[in-house]
């Protein structure tokens, strides 16, 4: 028997319309109290989210909003939400969005907490990395409105520390309390988000299921049901994004997969993704499904007998060698991005051969990342990748 750890959250509630149940949902776990929602400017001035709110204010809760969330959040976005609330000595964080707000709520939980003293950017930064967060926090409650980055189940937090850097926070306590699945929150993405989030989803299946650290039976047995779940309704829902039932599926593989990562970690894919998206601003699931492919090439030479696994799940009638299972799953990924409409070049996002070793310089400090890639990655390696995406 192997020895391992897994940690998750405690309670998780999948439910279509579930959000319209969140008063009784919080009721039923906390007492009239100060609640703080994080999310960004289309979520705080939706119906769905202004209903609930007035439900909560009559039920005694005293209700707040954060609606300055952005994507790829800044240190300065985090500072000012707690400068803000700070003095509202709030109870209670919800967040509501996709990665970005979830991130941003993590942090608010930990530095609103009473016993804290106020944040500054270098007690914030004294927080990256593994394990650098000592006390508590409040109260936390995730809300996912897109099926993709897992960051409902993970411990682990990302803020924009530069014009074109990125740093993560992980620890334990970045887990939430309970985590709410409602399809209809994601009813309104556009097909092309739905697949770039789709594919960011199923990237942190194959990287947790495939990484070098902390692989284990648990992680293992998530991946394979997240890249089940996801592989099967993700052009269901680019083709029809009414289909409720595949829109529930995908949330619910994007968690899975997001728990399978929280323990097993990713890899080269995120550390070259990281990158694309500080430098050029591409959304983090499209970054991650422009590299994912030549990754899975490179990675190939050496764990083709794992990609063989995964590519029983995602073809189920696939047949041949471990190396031809492992090109078939390779190819099939590649086909994703053709078949529902998003870039598949580098090039189509405004990168050039010219960037390409200024790219390669951001992604060999992605280490973090780049120790849990089953396949040695170098500089010169990291080069030969992105211009086989270009």
């Amino acid at each position: 028997m192997m020895n391992f750890e897994f940690q998750t959250v405690p309670d998780i509630i999948s439910e279509i319309n579930g959000f319209e149940n969140l008063t009784k949902i919080i009721h039923q776990r906390y007492s009239s109290c100060k609640v703080l929602f994080v999310t960004d400017p289309f979520w705080s001035a939706s119906s769905k989210l202004k209903q609930v709110s007035n439900q909560l204010s009559k039920s005694g809760f005293e209700v707040f909003i954060v609606d300055n969330v952005v994507a790829d959040p800044p240190e300065s976005v985090i500072l000012s939400v707690v400068q803000q609330y700070r003095p509202l000595e709030i109870e209670l964080v919800v967040g509501l969005g996709g990665g970005s707000s979830m991130d941003v709520a993590k942090m608010a939980a930990v530095l609103l907490e009473p016993s804290r003293s106020e944040p500054t950017v270098d007690s914030l930064r004294d927080m990256y990395g593994v394990g650098n967060i000592r006390g508590g926090r409040l109260p936390l409650i995730q809300i996912p409105t897109t099926a993709g980055t897992g960051s409902e189940v993970t411990s682990v937090s990302i803020i924009t520390t530069g014009e074109t850097t990125k740093a993560g926070i992980v620890a334990p306590i970045l887990f939430a309390d309970l985590v709410l699945l409602d399809a209809t929150l994601t009813l309104s993405l556009p097909a092309a988000m739905s697949a770039a989030t789709g594919i960011d989803a199923m990237v942190h299946a194959i990287e947790a299921y495939t990484t070098v650290h902390k692989k284990n039976p648990i992680s293992d047995l998530l991946a394979s049901k997240a890249l089940t779940l996801l592989s099967h309704n993700l052009l269901a829902v680019c083709e029809d994004g009414q289909n409720i039932e595949a829109r529930q599926n995908m949330l619910l593989g994007a968690l899975l997969a997001g728990q399978a990562f929280a323990n097993a970690p990713v890899a080269a894919v995120h550390a070259l993704a990281y990158p694309i998206g500080g430098i050029f601003h591409v959304p983090h699931g499209l970054s991650n499904a422009l590299v994912l492919a030549p990754v899975m090439t490179f990675n190939a030479q050496k764990i083709a007998h794992q990609y063989a696994e995964l590519a029983e799940v995602v073809i189920p009638s696939i047949t041949g060698t471990a190396e031809a299972k492992s090109d078939m799953l390779i190819k099939y990924l590649a086909n994703l991005s053709v078949s529902t409409g998003i870039e598949q070049r580098l090039s189509q996002v405004g990168i050039q051969a010219s960037d390409i070793e200024r790219l390669s310089d951001d992604a060999m400090k992605q280490t973090r990342l780049l120790v849990n890639n089953p396949r040695e990655v170098t500089f010169n390696d990291a080069k030969e990748i992105y211009l086989s995406a270009l």
